[in-house]
């Protein structure tokens, strides 16, 4: 592979589901991504609910820190992916943009946590697995 591919995760807060698929980014792809997330509006912390349930899938996201767009290391992003805030969000420059239309669990029960969990880990693993994919048939061009 080339190097890894910069994939930024955004929605409104930065407390809840962009903290959680880059949990899930990166413990799922390591190898082959650097994750981050970002708020338009972030709330400063990260909800304790979605903590709570990534620590029940040995996913640890406490440490990671809510923050706005300014506080990222990276600029650019080969992948910018929105979840669910539409508008509120700002366009990033990226090789690729990806709206993941999933409902905001702030304020709701750790069922319905559970349930945008599995919604995000499903999604970011599909994404991890075309980026390789992606990789994969950039080589063979190259070759």
């Amino acid at each position: 592979m080339s190097g890894k591919k910069k994939v930024l995760f955004v929605c409104v807060e930065n407390s809840c589901r962009s903290q959680m698929a880059e949990g899930f980014a990166k413990f799922y792809g390591s190898n082959s991504i650097e994750a981050y997330s970002a708020g338009s509006n972030p709330s400063g912390k990260i909800n304790p609910d979605a903590i709570k349930v990534m620590e029940e899938e040995g996913i640890d996201i406490s440490k990671q820190g809510s923050k706005g767009f300014k506080d990222l290391p990276a600029k650019e992003f080969d992948y910018v992916v929105t979840l669910g805030c539409h508008d509120v969000c700002p366009i990033f420059a990226a090789k690729k943009s990806v709206e993941w239309d999933i409902d905001d669990p702030k304020g709701k029960s750790l069922y319905f946590f559970r349930q945008v969990r599995e919604k995000i880990r499903e999604k970011v693993k599909t994404l991890i697995r075309a980026i390789i994919a992606e990789e994969f048939q950039e080589t063979d061009v190259k070759s």
